[in-house]
């Protein structure tokens, strides 16, 4: 679905990939940190698509788990080599803009803002050097 939405305003199909991958690691986050992997946990996820001027697409995920002060939330050093850990790192870097807040009444807040004036490769540009290097071979 997010790849899709991605693709829909004009992100590339490896940008939307890296978008579903930052929720991806996101969710993980929660179920993992946040409701200690309990199943039953509750995770509100809404999608809102900027396509004016500045077309972007924004990922807002709630949830009503333990909460955390937003300014421990970080990724642990990348020199400590050893698997997981990652997904704050992972989701910092594909996203252009990332803001953790306590929510009201319990839970935190993760939205999450991908700009595709940012991504130097759109869909359009994307089919264009693929056609250009079909013919360029031919």
């Amino acid at each position: 679905m997010i790849c899709n939405v991605a693709q829909r305003i004009g992100f590339a199909d490896a940008v939307g990939s890296k978008i579903a991958l930052a929720v991806d690691e996101a969710l993980c986050n929660v179920i993992k940190h946040g409701y200690q992997r309990a199943p039953d946990g509750w995770i509100w996820m809404d999608l809102y698509v900027d396509d004016g001027e500045s077309p972007s697409l924004t990922i807002v995920l709630e949830d009503r788990a333990s909460q955390i002060d937003p300014d421990q939330i970080r990724s642990r050093d990348l020199d400590d080599i050893r698997p997981g850990g990652l997904g704050v790192h992972i989701i910092k870097e594909i996203m252009d803009h990332v803001t953790y807040e306590k929510r009201d009444g319990g839970g935190m807040r993760l939205t999450m803002r991908k700009d595709l004036s940012a991504v130097p490769e759109t869909v359009s540009e994307s089919v264009s050097s693929t056609t250009d290097k079909g013919t360029a071979d031919t």
